[in-house]
């Protein structure tokens, strides 16, 4: 979410990752290109069973945020201008208005090897932790707001090819030195120059959420507030599931955030100097409730990279390097709650530190503890179809695109 600027929820094999620094040297290994293969409506594994009456609010949010793109408005003004017409609660309406103004693209990745059509489909949520506005023997652990000495520097400006890469730091005299890490924050040594906006009771609830990126917290008083990304300390994301598995402590296999929640819980002593282990940390913002009776009220997620709330189970991110953002893509994978095909239309309209590559998405499963609970379990193996505009030039990922017709 751009709140999650994602920090999305890094499950399984990517939680295994000992984490990355950025670095300005181009990868020795040459990247996979992307690949668009033209193909018939029938292609789709399960487009025609798909109630497509539930992902009109995501659609109807993608167009609101599309067209007020200058960039984007002759791409998207036609579909999204006939899309006033269709009678949003019929599924067969709606199939009807993408069959009509949309030209499926199954997405494919070329490299050395081939091409592939499969690639890594994984989870994410947004937590909703038990919380407060100030600080007792329950809730102790802070959630902080961006500190006001938190620099950011867009290397862009100084090097126009190191487009999209940002430096954070703090100014010490007339240096730019790195930003505290996650330790030295949770130390309190040095003071930290931010606020915290609240307090929660779990160090463990805290940490998930800063690899979420936003969340929703439950005050004593029963009122539900929304907590968006802010920033981040510029620190490389470090994956403790990966210490835990070089460790010995948790089997490879056996690896989810349901079984680094449990080492947690029986080694209380221990949980502290392990989530210090990640450097990264997280700053919030308190996100405005939407206006009641409202089409985000109804949607009711989190906001994501393009501006727009979230819908359970209809939303995706990608890598938007390859990827266009607010697109409608079809998705075929396997459900981890009980292994049934998951096919269905999504939009991406997310992003995420962690979801890089052609084939790459993030599902997003929802709000809470059962949502949480099957982003835990989410890593499959699955394909995506762009579905673009008829008549339409197809979107340009850095000229290395490549199609082929029917």
């Amino acid at each position: 979410m751009k709140r999650f600027r994602r920090f999305s929820f890094l499950l399984a094999g990517v939680i295994l990752l000992a984490g990355c620094t950025t670095t300005l040297t181009p990868p020795t290994v040459e990247a996979p290109t992307l690949h668009y293969q033209a193909v018939d409506w029938s292609a789709l594994p399960g487009w025609s069973q798909d109630t497509l009456a539930d992902v009109w609010p995501a659609w109807q949010v993608s167009c609101r945020a599309l067209l007020k793109k200058e960039t984007e408005r002759a791409v998207w003004e036609t579909p999204c201008r006939a899309a006033e017409g269709v009678d949003p609660a019929r599924s067969d309406a709606v199939r009807a208005f993408f069959e009509a103004y949309f030209q499926p693209w199954q997405i494919l990745a070329n490299s050395s090897d081939g091409a592939a059509d499969h690639g890594l489909i994984t989870g994410y949520y947004e937590p909703l932790l038990a919380g407060s506005r100030t600080m007792d023997a329950r809730y102790r652990f802070p959630l902080y707001a961006r500190p006001a000495d938190l620099l950011t520097v867009d290397l862009a400006s100084l090097y126009p090819e190191l487009e999209g890469k940002r430096v954070r730091g703090r100014l010490v005299g007339n240096k730019v030195v790195p930003y505290y890490s996650r330790a030295e924050i949770d130390r309190g040594e040095p003071a930290l120059k931010a606020t915290p906006l609240f307090y929660v009771d779990d160090a463990m609830d805290a940490f998930f959420l800063h690899i979420q990126g936003s969340g929703r917290l439950q005050l004593p008083d029963g009122a539900v507030v929304r907590l968006g990304y802010a920033d981040q300390n510029g620190h490389p994301y470090r994956a403790i599931g990966g210490i835990l598995v070089q460790r010995g402590e948790i089997e490879r296999e056996n690896l989810s955030m349901q079984a680094i929640r449990a080492w947690g819980q029986k080694h209380q002593e221990a949980l502290p100097a392990l989530l210090d282990e990640n450097p990264s940390y997280v700053f919030f913002r308190e996100v405005p409730s939407p206006e009641p009776g409202s089409l985000d009220a109804r949607i009711d997620g989190p906001i994501g990279s393009l501006g727009v709330p979230l819908l359970a189970r209809r939303t995706i991110a990608i890598d938007r390097r390859f990827l266009p953002l607010g697109a409608p893509f079809f998705l075929s994978a396997a459900d981890p709650a009980g292994g049934a095909p998951l096919q269905r239309l999504t939009m991406a309209q997310d992003t995420g530190g962690a979801i890089r590559g052609v084939i790459r998405a993030d599902f997003f499963c929802g709000t809470g503890k059962q949502a949480g609970a099957r982003a835990g379990e989410m890593r499959e193996t699955g394909q995506l179809w762009l579905l673009w505009p008829k008549g339409v030039a197809l979107p340009d990922a850095g000229n290395k695109n490549q199609r082929t017709g029917m």
